[in-house]
This record gives structure tokens, sequence and C-alpha cells, in this order.
């Protein structure tokens, strides 16, 4: 059983086919808002085919395993990801610390990025490492804040680190995101994902326009499209951590139902979280995100925790 988690559904293939789906319908709605005809939904399918498709160059300086592995690394990590979240009221694995693992996991595509990058020994890609690791540095503490104040929401005397029993909460007692204390951390998180994603405005790490996409400027073929398979699949990752995080509660009893509701809830968040930031905002410089996330989003996920801490 363990095995079709791991493979079809909530893992391998169910969580890159409603990642390159969401990837497909964010930059169609970003189209759309610009008054442009925008690519098919799937294109990211299309371009990641492609992509398998063509010639896997190595730099002649590179740092070759590391270059090569980085990518799958990443992916890998995602998927294990999944596997904790709860998802139309599945959980693959759980336990009582499983949030803290989340933390770690999602971590580790950024940082395969990183080594990836920094394994190619090119300057644009440098500065794109450089500048990935201070957006994690960025949102890592309102993410710890956010987890924090949910946790003790849903633990009766202390803070819990389940995020099942985080979603068992919410099922009996209704969803975080209706809870008035709650909501300045739901709107941190939804500052935090397109961070975590690497998404518009907060993308300063790839930035096309100046660094050529920074730590991927040397990858082509299969390793790239990994790496753009990661970023569809982080997109429904943290879309589904948020869901999990604050609309736990919503269940009819139905599996089946409940996906469909979940996708539904995920494909939400994605518009409101990154397509239109995507759409109505310029890229952010590297220091004006830092500051933003450790004094806005930081700030409203420290009143949350808060109010959970002291106000009944």
């Amino acid at each position: 059983m363990y095995l079709v988690y791991i493979l079809i559904f909530p893992g391998l293939l169910f969580s890159t086919v409603f990642g390159l789906y969401l990837a497909g319908i964010d930059r169609k709605v970003v189209a759309r808002m610009q008054k442009r005809t925008g690519p098919p939904v799937l294109q990211p399918a299309y371009d990641f085919f492609k992509l398998l498709g063509k010639e896997t160059i190595v730099p002649g300086g590179a740092a070759r395993r590391t270059f090569l592995i980085a990518p799958y690394i990443g992916l890998a990590s995602l998927i294990v990801t999944v596997l904790f979240i709860p998802i139309g009221g599945l959980q693959a694995f759980g336990g009582m610390a499983d949030m803290v693992v989340i933390l770690y996991l999602i971590t580790i595509p950024s940082l395969a990025m990183i080594f990836g990058g920094s394994a190619s020994a090119s300057p644009y890609a440098g500065v794109g490492v450089s500048r990935s690791m201070v957006a994690i540095m960025a949102y890592e503490l309102p993410l710890i804040l956010v987890l924090l104040a949910v946790g003790k929401a849903a633990g009766v005397n202390a803070v819990t680190f389940s995020l099942e029993q985080v979603t068992l909460y919410q099922q009996f007692f209704g969803s975080f995101l209706f809870d008035w204390r709650l909501i300045p951390a739901a709107l941190a998180m939804l500052l935090v994902i397109p961070c975590e994603v690497g998404a518009h405005p907060f993308d300063v790490g790839e930035a096309e326009t100046e660094i050529c996409e920074g730590p991927l400027v040397e990858y082509s073929g299969a390793p790239l499209a990994v790496f753009k398979l990661s970023h569809a699949v982080k997109m429904f990752v943290m879309t589904a951590l948020f869901t999990a995080l604050f609309l736990g509660g919503i269940s009819t009893g139905m599996l089946w139902l409940d996906v469909v509701i979940a996708i539904v809830i995920c494909t939400v968040v994605t518009l409101l979280c990154m397509t239109l930031l995507h759409a109505v905002t310029a890229r952010l410089k590297v220091e004006q995100m830092f500051k933003f996330f450790w004094t806005v989003v930081s700030g409203l996920a420290l009143v949350s925790l808060l109010l959970v801490w002291f106000v009944n």
C-alpha cells in the first residue's frame, strides 16, 4: 500500500500531474490578466517532455556529480513531503513531529538548487545562489512562526507539531481560517508561499532578465526538466500545506470528493498568492524582500502567535 502512496497518490504521479496543472493555470491566468492570450494550460507539461529529449550539457569546470544529481534530490524530497501532508483526508505518513519534518524537507529543493548552481562554476549562478540563500533566510522565520501559531492553537495545553492533530482539531472545532486570531498567520502564509516556491515578485534567485535564471543558467536537458518539474510540484506542496494548516476541517467523509475539494482549494490559493501577485507587482530587490519578510510578514505571524497564546 505504501508503494501506491509513493508512486501514485498522493505521491509521484498525482503531485507531478497536479503541479504541472497549477503551473499551467498560473501562466494562463497571468496572461489573461495582462490582456494576452498566453500559452495553453498544458504548456508546462509540453516543456517538461521536450526538455527530457534535449541533450544534457555539463560545463567544463563543473563538479559533474553534484551538478547532475542535485535536481533529482530536490524532486525526491518534494515527493516525500507530499506523503506527510493530509490531502483529501489521506495522510500517507504522519507522526508527532511531522510539521518539523515538513519544514526540513521543503528546504531541501532550494538547497539542491544552491548546490547545483554552485557546482556549475558560473558567475551568474554564483549571484543567483547568494540571492537564493538570502531568500531562504527571509521566509524561514515567518514560516516557523506560522507553524508555531497553528501548533499552539491545535495543541490542548502545549504546542503540537503534528499536522495530523492539527487537521483533526479543525474537523471538530472548525477551520483555522475562520479563527480571527489566526487570520494574520494565514495572510503571512499566503505571502510565504510564493517566496518559498521562488515565484514572482520574490524570484530574486533566478531573475531571468537580470542573471539569466541564476543557478539554472548552465542547466539543460533532463536536469533542467527536473528542476522545472520540482518548481511545479512545490507549488502544489505549499498550497496543500496551507490547506492542511488552515482549512483542514473540510471533510465530507468521501475520499474522492475530499480530493476534488482539496484540488479546488489549492487552485484558488495558487491564484490568490502567486498569480495575482505575479500579474500586478514588479520583482523586489533582494534587500526589499528580506526587509519585507522580517518585518511585515514575520510581524503578521507573530501577532497570531501572541493572540493564540494569550487570548482564548
